[in-house]
């Protein structure tokens, strides 16, 4: 079990600020609602099909966004999107290390305007239960805008330190210390302080499965050694899950493709007996968050405040398991990393719906914005998802910035065209060619296609605030 360390620090002071007086237009309810954002990370929108709970009490009892996508597919770039409801390119924290990205970057551009500033400043208590940005080394112990902070600063699932609003807090290595379920207790526990008192709350809780973990892996299962690793209660619990391989799995023609993808070698049977093996892992490490979830929902009602609770589950980015030849890994303009799962439920939001229409992680930072009725500090570059739920067509024609230092890529509902650093490019028509088999850059018949969206892509490329909303 955990023990105490000394206490190296004192908890955040929570931030003042005049509460606004009228309602945001998106709640429904008397009072703003509470909010919280489940988050995983590394999660493919395929595994979704495990997450039963989550699936039949937020997306059942709520909205999903089928075609919910992240700008950079990259914890901490998309996190850093999630606070500041900006595109990389404004934000610019540029990767997951310093001194172009990280913790330090996005503190040092960020750290006393952003989301939770912003909330905080709106009458909210504001509380971080998990995984924060890379690089974070428990200094500051608590950064500006978070009521309640609880925080690790690695991947481990046993053997790991939290700083518990300025306590540094050793979890152990027997089972009941595996992160996922401490971090699930934690918001439990949150919820049950919390909800009964009348000031609203938004909780950000931020789960590390299916990232892989980082040892010790002292408890079964122990086939599950640099892959994500599940909690004892589910170990083999997918041990015939067969891998999926669709048409671009292990891509045998390439030759259209950028170099880097073209010079990946075709995978030999143990590399393929490998991505099996931790794709299972995921798809266990998965059902400790999918119950996780039930039992945060199941506190908000037993303490009546279900109703009055808007809560939002994504995923930071997707993954790859062997599709276009990349055994393991993120960072491409491709389905498999840049979808990411979309749920949510609550006050202002029409339930069992399924809305078609383009989302993408700038959305996010907005919404929550629209139902809480804050200011925002920056100008943020996308739109609240509360009327696309209610009105999906109004986003019909909308193009999304898909970026890294490397590349910048337009993606519609029909369209993915990219632009390279390297002056390569690629254009796929997703209408017959969702798998990303064919690029179509060359061909005479697209030559329209590819002119419009490049023209589209160039005016993305510097956008800010409203013009990256374009249709």
């Amino acid at each position: 079990m955990f023990t105490a360390a000394a206490v190296i620090g004192a908890p955040a002071v929570a931030g003042s600020g005049k509460p606004p007086a009228t309602l945001g237009q998106a709640a429904a309810a008397q009072a703003r609602p509470n909010i919280v954002v489940i988050e995983t990370d590394d999660q493919t929108l395929a595994s979704m099909r495990v997450m039963d709970n989550v699936n039949s009490l937020i997306g059942g009892q709520g909205t999903t966004f089928r075609n919910s996508f992240v700008n950079y597919s990259l914890c901490c770039p998309s996190r850093s999107t999630f606070l500041t409801g900006q595109y990389m390119h404004n934000h610019r924290v540029l990767g997951n290390q310093a001194p172009s990205g990280g913790f330090g970057r996005f503190q040092a551009l960020h750290g006393n305007n952003n989301l939770a500033v912003w909330l905080q400043r709106a009458g909210y208590y504001t509380a971080l239960i998990g995984k924060y940005l890379n690089g974070y080394v428990f200094r500051p112990l608590v950064p500006r805008g978070w009521s309640e902070w609880r925080t690790g600063a690695n991947q481990k699932v046993y053997g790991y330190t939290l700083d518990e609003n300025g306590t540094l807090v050793r979890y152990g290595q027997d089972p009941t210390d595996f992160k996922q379920d401490v971090l699930t207790w934690k918001a439990v526990n949150f919820v049950n302080r919390r909800a009964p008192l009348p000031r609203p709350f938004f909780l950000w809780l931020t789960y590390t499965a299916p990232h892989v973990a980082e040892p010790p892996n002292p408890n079964p299962p122990f086939n599950c050694q640099r892959a994500a690793l599940p909690a004892p209660r589910h170990a083999h619990a997918f041990d015939s899950e067969p891998l999926p391989r669709p048409p671009n799995f292990n891509e045998p023609y390439v030759s259209d493709k950028p170099a880097a993808i073209r010079n990946l070698p075709r995978l030999t049977p143990n590399q393929i007996a490998d991505i099996q093996r931790m794709y299972r892992c995921e798809l266990e490490s998965l059902l400790s968050v999918d119950e996780g979830v039930k039992k945060v929902v199941d506190a908000l009602k037993a303490k009546g405040e279900l109703a009055n609770t808007v809560l939002i589950y994504t995923s930071d980015n997707g993954y790859f398991h062997g599709e276009h030849r990349i055994p393991k890994d993120k960072q491409h303009i491709y389905e498999e990393s840049i979808r990411v799962p979309l749920e949510m439920r609550g006050p202002g939001i029409p339930r069992g719906v399924k809305v078609g229409s383009l989302a993408i992680n700038a959305d996010l930072a907005p919404t929550i914005v629209d139902l809480a009725n804050a200011d925002p500090g920056l100008l943020m570059d996308g739109r609240s998802l509360i009327p696309v739920a209610n009105q999906p067509r109004i986003e019909r024609g909308r193009k999304l910035l898909i970026e890294e230092p490397s590349f910048k890529a337009i993606r519609t509902m029909r369209y993915m065209y990219a632009e390279h650093s390297t002056g390569e490019r690629e254009l796929y028509d997703l209408k017959d060619n969702r798998f990303e088999l064919r690029s179509r850059e060359h061909a005479l018949a697209y030559a329209p296609v590819r002119a419009r969206l490049a023209a589209r892509l160039h005016q993305l490329a510097n956008c800010a605030g409203s013009g990256c909303r374009l249709h």
